[in-house]
């Protein structure tokens, strides 16, 4: 897992990851708003969703103390961190100040 998430973080596209727990209410929420964001946003930015469950090893890496926790990389380096629920004007804000 680990080489693929580095290859898809690398990527000359920005990615927003949302590093989620199948029995997280919040991650659930936070779900179709994501899909929204996409929909919005569409080629210009990836969006990729770690179990934190199933990679505690990347978890741990990005500090992820709490689910949902979103991470926006470019080229490779986190420029963005927020833990929680956000709505979709709010994140499509911080993509398009980020991008």
């Amino acid at each position: 897992m680990k080489s693929s998430f580095k290859k898809i973080v690398t990527s000359k596209t920005a990615v927003l990851v949302d590093f989620y727990a199948e029995w997280c209410g919040p991650c659930k929420v936070l779900a179709p708003i994501l899909k929204e964001v996409k929909d919005a946003m569409g080629e210009a930015v990836k969006i990729v969703k770690i179990d934190v469950d199933k990679n505690p090893s990347l978890a741990a890496k990005y500090q992820v103390r709490g689910v949902p926790t979103m991470i926006l990389f470019k080229e490779g380096k986190p420029v963005w961190k927020q833990s929680g629920v956000l709505q979709k004007n709010d994140i499509l804000q911080i993509l398009k100040s980020n991008l």
